[in-house]
């Protein structure tokens, strides 16, 4: 179950200054907890998929990235989430810590 951290609206600011390791995402200017790590089941299908997508585009010789959780997707100023998995295909809005200018 996820609990929200107590911050009134929240920035990207707020999320990136939380202690390193600390499992969130940040929706709408608010703070959630994320819950520990996925049961195995979770893992299995998680990494069946990511391996298919990436077979896939690179049967394709494709040239979108695929990323893991986790890893931030910035979808506005007050939303990063963690999607288990991300295809990218726009590489500009790839960055060091996260994808970018999604919207």
């Amino acid at each position: 179950m996820s609990v929200a951290f107590k911050i009134e609206k929240a920035t990207t600011e707020d999320y990136y200054a939380l202690p390193e390791g600390t499992r969130a995402e940040l929706i709408h200017g608010i703070i959630y907890d994320m819950s520990p790590a996925p049961m195995t089941v979770h893992q299995e299908l998680s990494g069946s998929l990511f391996f298919v997508l990436r077979s896939f585009i690179n049967s394709r010789n494709g040239k979108c990235k695929i990323y893991t959780a986790p890893f931030d997707v910035k979808l506005s100023e007050d939303t990063v989430v963690q999607p288990d998995i991300s295809v990218i295909c726009d590489k500009s809005k790839i960055t060091e810590r996260a994808i970018t200018n999604t919207g």
